[in-house]
């Protein structure tokens, strides 16, 4: 059988797929605990040896994403806060990153110990359209390679300036990549080759630089960030659903929303964004999760009014066990009740963020009145019964009080088997193994 073996190596769980590169069927899958504590090989090596038993041996590719260690974080340096800081932020979120920092203007002593302190893996250095204002942009590249900046950088900002500031901070020792810029002009936001940049030094400095693995075997087999992997696949499964769709992915730590909607006049003409508009985006709530942000979440509920003071306390007291052992599996039917509580709420919350751009340094959120597939992933989701499951969307979908358009007609999913971040790995040299994946979640 032509197999390929698709990983994603979480903060706490090591997921493992064998896909069928012929028809895009799932053969098999496992998980087994991520084993960040010692060598993150282990637990991987373990998932894939439970994927893989009873196969026919033989050479078989593997494709591996990470988010273990914290995944990927970035810092954002523009130009002008609402417009190509903003920009840089989207494109950076779009590329699978934790946007932990985001600075506007020039660079001065305080701003540049803000930026140390925020301990940033890669720095997207942005300003100026095209033919624009050059002055911020080569001041703040100045000011990095005079301060003997060390962690890499992707420059991709004013095009008329990137070659001189290239060999600027190439000069200065600072480890640089060029990418185009983010916003050639006002209301055109370009992602795709920062995006790209922000991917390859992902893989050349970040993975082996978190000390996950002795040796080279693991930065070699990683690919992408799994924020980065699973938006590449809910690419592909809007393409093969053809419509508007949502993901949220609850997971331990943090609660990401993916949505594609179709281009539309909202994309011209005096309404539009002047720092563009990202047709298919991802927000990421890191205070909301089920197990170290729990308590997060039980705070973002009581000032969001969905949930009484007096359901809190008690919510409160059960977030804090989980919060406390990241690990935590309910013993019993009244625990998994308390998870899929957690769940819905974390999932609501993180869709009024997303939608009303409240939170998230959105200027205006998102219209998805026109969408038609709500998809759930994460751990919570994919190990609760169909009900709890079930019930953990459908508070998203009947959300008639969150201050943002509901889906006026969309039906709900699972990612039970996991399939979102192997299609997004298998995309780019596996098109048809990816959509006949994506099409066995939809049904």
């Amino acid at each position: 059988m032509n197999v390929a073996v698709c990983a994603d190596v979480g903060s706490t769980y090591t997921k493992v797929a064998v896909v069928d590169l012929d028809g895009g069927g799932l053969v098999s899958a496992a998980a087994a605990p991520t084993t960040v504590g010692s060598d993150v090989l282990h637990g991987l090596d373990a998932a894939v040896g439970a994927a893989t038993v009873g196969l026919t041996s033989g050479e078989v590719p593997w494709l591996v994403c990470s988010s273990a260690g914290g995944g990927l974080r970035l810092a954002v340096i523009g130009y002008e806060p609402l417009v190509t800081a903003q920009a840089g932020r989207r494109v950076g979120l779009s590329a699978g990153a934790d946007v932990v920092h985001v600075a506007a203007g020039r660079l001065g002593r305080a701003e540049l110990a803000a930026l140390r302190a925020a301990r940033p893996d890669v720095v997207l250095l942005v300003g100026g359209t095209d033919g624009g204002d050059a002055e911020t942009l080569t001041h703040n590249a100045t000011r990095l390679a005079r301060a003997r900046w060390r962690v890499p950088v992707v420059l991709a900002g004013n095009g008329d300036v990137r070659d001189d500031l290239h060999g600027l901070l190439v000069g200065a020792g600072v480890p640089v990549t060029v990418a185009d810029n983010v916003l050639p002009r006002i209301g055109v936001l370009a992602p795709v080759s920062a995006r790209s940049a922000i991917r390859q030094v992902f893989l050349r400095h970040v993975i082996g630089g978190k000390g996950l693995s002795r040796g080279g075997r693991f930065t070699r087999l990683v690919r992408a960030a799994t924020p980065d992997a699973v938006l590449s696949g809910v690419e592909v499964l809007a393409d093969v659903a053809g419509g508007d769709l949502v993901v949220v992915d609850v997971g331990g730590a943090t609660t990401d929303v993916y949505s594609v909607l179709t281009p539309d006049e909202r994309a011209a003409g005096p309404g539009r964004e002047v720092a563009g508009e990202l047709w298919r985006a991802r927000t990421v709530e890191g205070d909301l999760g089920v197990r170290w942000s729990a308590p997060g979440v039980v705070r973002a509920a009581v000032e969001e009014r969905l949930v009484a003071v007096t359901e809190a306390d008690g919510l409160a007291a059960k977030a804090a066990v989980r919060a406390a052992d990241p690990g935590f599996l309910p013993a019993d039917a009244a625990g998994r009740v308390v998870d899929a509580r957690i769940a819905a709420l974390a999932a609501t919350v993180a869709l009024r963020r997303h939608a009303r751009g409240v939170g998230t340094g959105e200027r205006a959120g998102r219209d998805l009145r026109d969408v038609r597939l709500l998809v759930g992933s994460g751990g919570v989701l994919r190990h609760a019964s169909d009900n709890d499951a079930a019930g953990v969307l459908d508070a998203v979908l009947t959300d008639h009080a969150g201050g943002w358009a509901l889906p006026r007609a969309a039906r709900s999913v699972v990612d039970t088997d996991y399939v979102l971040a192997a299609a997004g790995m298998l995309a780019e040299e596996h098109q048809v193994a990816a959509r006949g994946l994506l099409r066995s979640l939809l049904g």
